[in-house]
């Protein structure tokens, strides 16, 4: 007898709860506080909570939750999404396409929905592409030697007119949304925090199963007084036998709408006493944060990984949210094993439009390879490379034109795990 796949009851949460840590190697139960915790933040209700019960115990045996999110794409649009958490299967039920059946209802209801794409962060690299996610951003994590940097702790800290001030977590829930809505609406590839976000980060508010622990933040004001730049960090407590301080900083969060704020912040860190190394925490890859030290090589490239994934649904609405860096009119064959989003399409680039057509095509590539091409992180011809996009003969040219349209200034960024 096969599993059998829904959304759950709120009966059915502390069993769902209790799926989700045995895959995610949590040991323990839920307590009452996390199915009343689980049961309160979930609106409208448990629809998005899908589990598999096995037929013969009745208990869960995997689990798949989806929410509402917003994605930035080049250009600065806001598109509705679907986002994708909690995946698990238990190691006693894998291999019985438990995930392929929840994965295609969830993909059908986010296409009802009207949900231009759906997005996860993988934690393993081989699954999702077969349900038609690319990865469309990366990130990387510098530890920063402070020694080497150059930077001269006796002089003061480069401010551009500007002050940089420590802050309670309070103030942080007060300057830190807006700051975050500018930073979101310049950076293709980040996603909306809620109040809650911003609750559960400052210690308003604590996740039932991941006590909050206390850190240091710190803002960084222009002359005028204006909040450009928020880092959250916390240190650890290390001596030598000597009695001599060896402590690593560890940012948690780091927002800066400025490259003078970037540099302020970056500086106050590596100028903080006792302090040997800064692990700069996940940066977008191509981060100034090396580069705005005297010496580069003092940053030490620690992670360098793929990071958010997306699954197109709507190919028209999503080609036609984002801008262009040069216009061109491109025919993208789109295969998509699923059937959501296969089709032709004529993309007109210097319009911004895009709509079915007959045409011939110019570039043949699966829904996954436009995921990955879709927020401007991926080459084209990279990509035609390694054989996952088609150039028809009859449309010479069309390879380096799709490469020079979808490739953005910067590369995309994800600041968040969901």
């Amino acid at each position: 007898m096969s599993a059998d796949v829904r959304p759950i009851t709120e009966s059915e949460v502390s069993d769902w709860l209790g799926a989700l840590n045995t895959g995610f190697l949590r040991p323990g139960r839920p307590t009452a506080e996390d199915v009343a915790q689980c049961v309160a933040n979930e609106a409208p209700g448990l629809a998005r909570h899908l589990g598999a019960f096995d037929p013969r115990t009745g208990r869960c045996v995997a689990t798949f939750r989806s929410f509402s999110q917003e994605l930035t794409v080049p250009g600065g649009a806001f598109v509705p999404v679907s986002a994708v958490s909690n995946v698990t299967v238990l190691p006693t039920h894998r291999r019985q396409g438990l995930l392929t059946r929840m994965m295609a209802v969830e993909l059908a209801e986010a296409k009802a929905r009207g949900d231009v794409l759906a997005m996860l962060i993988a934690a393993e690299y081989p699954i999702y592409g077969r349900y038609g996610y690319g990865p469309a951003t990366s990130v990387s994590e510098w530890e920063i030697d402070v020694p080497r940097t150059g930077i001269d702790i006796r002089r003061p800290v480069p401010l551009a007119g500007g002050r940089v001030d420590l802050v309670e977590p309070a103030e942080v829930r007060e300057v830190g949304p807006a700051l975050h809505e500018r930073l979101r609406a310049a950076t293709p590839g980040a996603i909306r925090r809620d109040e809650r976000w911003w609750r559960l980060t400052t210690g308003a508010e604590e996740w039932s199963h991941r006590p909050y622990k206390e850190k240091f933040q710190a803002v960084y004001r222009t002359a005028e007084g204006e909040v450009a730049g928020l880092v959250t960090y916390a240190t650890d407590e290390n001596w030598t036998d000597a009695k001599v301080p060896l402590y690593t900083v560890q940012v948690r969060d780091f927002l800066a709408a400025t490259p003078e704020a970037e540099r302020a912040l970056w500086h106050f860190l590596c100028s903080i006493d006792w302090v040997l190394k800064v692990r700069t925490g996940f940066r977008a890859p191509d981060d100034l944060v090396a580069r705005l030290l005297p010496d580069v090589r003092a940053a030490r490239v620690m992670t360098a990984a793929d990071w958010l994934w997306v699954r197109l649904l709507d190919v028209e609405r999503a080609l036609r949210a984002r801008t262009y860096a040069v216009p061109g009119i491109l025919v993208l064959e789109v295969t998509d094993r699923a059937g959501l989003a296969d089709g032709r399409y004529r993309l007109d680039a210097g319009a911004g439009d895009c709509v079915r057509t007959d045409e011939p095509a110019d570039l043949r590539l699966d829904v996954s390879t436009l995921g990955a091409l879709y927020l401007g992180e991926e080459s084209a011809v990279r990509l035609a490379a390694l054989g996952e996009i088609t150039e028809l003969a009859e449309s010479a040219g069309a390879l380096a034109l799709a490469d020079a349209v979808f490739r953005t200034p910067r590369r995309p960024w994800c600041p968040d795990v969901f």
